[in-house]
């Protein structure tokens, strides 16, 4: 008879790493640090598992889930509300890392999660960029704000931060084009991508960064893993209305920046948008069906390796 397949979950937290073995095992916690990393590694490897799951924690998950794939190992790093929806459904809602390592281990077993592959280095160099450019692009605009409504004495010295602010939004914009540049296929993509009207660096760089399945997946598939595909809402005879939800929120962000400016300024968006609204679609709706059709289009051109070009827009 054959051994039961082994899964395991791992509680991240900065200080330590809660371990668990499902259906049997003793549980163990290592600090978290590069010894504790290459203890879980060196005891977890002989088992030969079948999934290991982390929870995205902010980036704390970043080192192990790289040691565990570099190993070889099954490893997935899903998102914390598809694990608590789990919890509560089967009935376990105290919380511990202790408990809640069981529990990623229990739900390797029932989900089965997609295990994908790690990003190179040059990826995560990229992502990190993108996210701290964010970080502060979201400074700057609360210092803006503030600025009008501050007191005059204070004006001065928020004018100074914002300065500092832009100065370094505007360097790592010049990393981001070094990065890009750096990379032929990279460099591709973005000449592609740019080439729609509407779409500018920040989004693309977004994309490449943050979605690297764009141009390998079917347009039901990519816009099921932004979000913005639409989900029904019903139940018998009732048909409620059909909402977006879930998915990459930076990307779907990225997205919607360049829907609304593509809405404007890209004619076959716009014909699209308007055509919407003259139906009766609320602005927002017709905006999100603007992501969807957009996301479908710089997805065919990748895939195909096509620029934009408006008498002929990339299909399906």
């Amino acid at each position: 008879m054959m051994d039961a397949p082994v899964f395991i979950g791992i509680d991240v937290s900065k200080a330590r790493l809660d371990v668990a073995l499902h259906p049997t095992g003793m549980p163990f916690t290592v600090p978290h640090d590069e010894a504790g990393i290459a203890t879980i590694v060196q005891r977890v490897r002989p088992l030969l598992p079948a999934g290991i799951v982390l929870e995205a924690t902010g980036g704390l998950e970043v080192l192990l889930s790289g040691a565990l794939a570099t190993a070889g190992l099954p490893v997935a790093v899903v998102n914390p509300r598809h694990v608590r929806n789990f919890a509560r459904a089967i009935g376990r809602l105290a919380k511990t890392d202790a408990l809640d390592a069981q529990i990623l281990a229990q739900f390797a077993e029932a989900v089965r999660p997609t295990c994908r592959p790690l990003p190179d280095a040059s990826a995560q160099q990229l992502a990190a960029l993108i996210t701290r450019r964010r970080q502060l692009v979201e400074m700057l605009t609360a210092e803006k704000n503030r600025r009008s409504s501050a007191p005059r004495t204070m004006r001065s010295q928020i004018q100074q931060h914002i300065d500092w602010l832009q100065q370094h939004v505007r360097q790592l914009d010049q990393e981001l084009t070094t990065a890009v540049q750096a990379s032929p296929m990279w460099r591709e993509h973005d000449e592609l991508l740019q080439s729609v009207p509407g779409i500018g660096p920040v989004v693309t760089r977004t994309l490449l960064a943050e979605l690297p399945e764009l141009g390998t997946l079917t347009r039901r598939q990519i816009a099921a893993l932004v979000g913005v595909a639409p989900l029904n809402h019903d139940s018998g005879t009732f048909r409620g209305k059909r909402t977006v939800w879930g998915g990459r929120a930076t990307v779907r962000a990225a997205l919607y920046m360049g829907a609304l400016v593509a809405a404007r300024h890209n004619r076959v968006l716009k014909a699209f948008y308007q055509r919407l609204r003259q139906a009766g679609k609320a602005p927002k709706v017709a905006l999100t069906a603007c992501m969807r059709k957009l996301l479908t289009m710089l997805n065919a051109m990748l895939k195909h390796r096509t620029p934009w070009r408006e008498s002929s827009a990339p299909t399906p």
